[in-house]
């Protein structure tokens, strides 16, 4: 079970995770970047992936669906305040449609994923 929301913790987790979305391809540097702010913060690998699915993803999808998508990075101060505006309208509807959706368009994220938990996990020590 996620924690309760707080901005100030999930905003790094927020911004490090938005990178899955840019239409680039992410390097080890990125994975690393990304494994040391989930370390950093309060919550586990499992609870990130959930952020990710009801938090990130149905804000930033339709980035990777573009054929010219944002690849330089999001405004962290748009980032913030289009994933608040959009959990403050978060609903069980809206969460079964991000479900639907995360499982048609998830695959895209797969391998970022499982480079993300080896890298993760040498970090962690685990």
């Amino acid at each position: 079970m996620l924690k309760p929301l707080n901005i100030k913790e999930r905003k790094p987790v927020w911004i490090a995770l938005s990178d899955f979305y840019l239409d680039t391809e992410l390097q080890d540097s990125d994975f690393r970047y990304i494994a040391k702010t989930i370390l950093e913060s309060p919550y586990t690998f499992e609870e990130v992936k959930t952020i990710n699915t009801y938090e990130i993803f149905p804000v930033l999808q339709a980035n990777l669906l573009q054929p010219a998508g944002e690849w330089a990075g999001f405004n962290e101060k748009w980032l913030v305040e289009a994933i608040t505006t959009h959990l403050e309208t978060q609903n069980r509807f809206k969460n079964l449609m991000i479900r639907i959706g995360y499982k048609k368009y998830g695959w895209m994220q797969e391998d970022y994923w499982v480079r993300l938990e080896t890298i993760y996990n040498e970090m962690s020590g685990k």
